[in-house]
């Protein structure tokens, strides 16, 4: 892990000229159609321009895209409607670990089509305890929750830390309490922005949802202080992506297990963004060696090809659930689990993690190279990065637009910072070719 700050640059912004190419990869197998039109479609193409319009006149702006319309992806790239190709830094907040349609989670989704996509869980299916056995591998752990997104993950874990405080650790009804971390991103449901402390995320959406209490994240006593006889639970992010990687202290997970521990209390990790591989290990924790109570994942556990999430944790606190007390119709269906236990078959190799380890040493030096040439700070651990630009070079949003015209796709977060997680099927040239785009944009 390396953090690294220095003073702001006083240079004015200077808009880069010219376009400097990534190393072109092979082209897409299997194309047949123009680019614009989806195959079998009948549709004539539309440009970048008529799509971006369309789109802006009937869906509601809960996003702000870089002006990029996406067809076709495999691996690291993606190409637009007008043929134009990008090297993909951003891996859908890490759902892509494993690169755009990865042949083997490809083939396991087209195999599982042929068979059985969704019974609802009024039904038994012949994946879902495949998948729960291939999770509780993974975490050390006993039993699984299976739901959909990482937000149904999140609230799925509040409502067990509850359950489980009033019925074993014997909190009064109503008055259980969650400690969560200031700087948090977990999701955008209505209890979970109730605990947010970005104001976009949260104003505006009240009444909001009692029971949290918020702590300065990377502060163990100030942890200790919030955790008394009505808390449930202690859930934060290893590392916090959103907020733009910040990763806490060597130590401060173990101090989040002992302290928890000795309380009584349940340590929920949200392994939503920082699990499956990103940070060059299997989890995020596994960098201190804490098994925690609860994990929670999802991204990357779909492989990119359709939401996939669960909830992770130990017997006695799993069984606090009974028939009928929560559930999902999709949650542990058969094509997600046979799309998971595929993504589970390829981090048994150890090949990404090694990869994600081995690159970002790469990435890190790199970055550390930028440090008072346009990046005034960066934190990094295996293949994620937040990187903080100069605000006298341009915010996050103008340096993603940048690099967008130089064929690199990142996205920004808190004004001028922007992260970088490409897939972990990323190449060393290809890593470099980005981060070459990157010294130019802020030169």
């Amino acid at each position: 892990m390396s953090t690294v700050s220095t003073g702001p640059e006083t240079a004015g912004p200077t808009e880069p000229t010219g376009q400097t190419e990534p190393a072109e990869p092979a082209e897409p197998a299997g194309r047949t159609e123009p680019a614009g039109q989806s195959a079998g479609s009948g549709a004539a193409p539309r440009s970048a321009a008529e799509v971006i319009a369309a789109e802006e006149a009937l869906l509601a702006h809960n996003y702000h895209p870089l002006p990029v319309v996406v067809s076709r992806a495999e691996g690291a790239w993606v190409e637009d409607v007008e043929g134009n190709r990008y090297l993909d830094m951003l891996a859908g907040y890490s759902a892509l670990n494993f690169g755009h349609r990865h042949p083997a989670l490809v083939d396991a989704a087209r195999r599982q089509l042929d068979r059985l996509t969704l019974t609802s869980r009024a039904f038994h299916n012949d994946r879902l305890a495949e998948l729960a056995s291939g999770l509780a591998e993974l975490t050390g752990l006993d039993m699984t929750l299976p739901m959909n997104t990482g937000a149904e993950a999140v609230e799925s874990a509040v409502k067990l830390a509850r359950k489980w405080a009033y019925e074993v650790r014997g909190v009064p009804e109503d008055r259980a309490t969650v400690v969560v971390a200031a700087g948090n991103f977990h999701g955008r449901t209505t209890t979970v922005v109730s605990f947010s402390t970005d104001p976009t995320a949260r104003d505006g959406f009240g009444p909001l949802t009692p029971g949290f209490r918020v702590v300065p994240y990377n502060d163990l006593g100030a942890l200790a202080a919030a955790v008394d006889d009505t808390t449930a639970a202690v859930l934060i992010e290893p590392i916090q992506g959103e907020a733009g990687v910040v990763i806490p202290d060597d130590g401060y997970l173990r101090g989040v297990r002992r302290l928890t521990s000795e309380a009584g209390v349940l340590f929920a990790a949200d392994e939503i963004q920082s699990g499956l591989g990103r940070t060059g290990r299997t989890l995020a924790v596994d960098h201190e060696d804490v098994r925690p109570d609860l994990v929670l994942l999802g991204k990357a556990l779909g492989g990119g090809i359709l939401p996939v999430s669960a909830v992770v944790g130990r017997r006695d606190v799993m069984e606090v659930l009974r028939p009928g007390e929560h559930g999902s119709t999709f949650g542990g269906n058969p094509l997600a689990a046979a799309v998971g236990c595929a993504v589970l078959d390829l981090l048994r190799t150890g090949e990404f993690q090694r990869r994600a380890a081995e690159l970002g040493a790469v990435l890190d030096a790199r970055l550390a190279g930028l440090v008072g040439r346009g990046v005034t700070g960066y934190r990094c651990r295996g293949l994620w990065a937040g990187v903080d630009v100069d605000p006298a070079v341009g915010t996050g949003r103008q340096i993603g637009e940048r690099l967008l015209r130089r064929g690199v796709l990142v996205k920004d977060t808190h004004g001028s910072t922007i992260r970088l997680a490409p897939p972990l099927t990323v190449t060393e040239d290809e890593l470099d070719g980005a981060l070459s785009a990157l010294a130019e944009v802020i030169a």
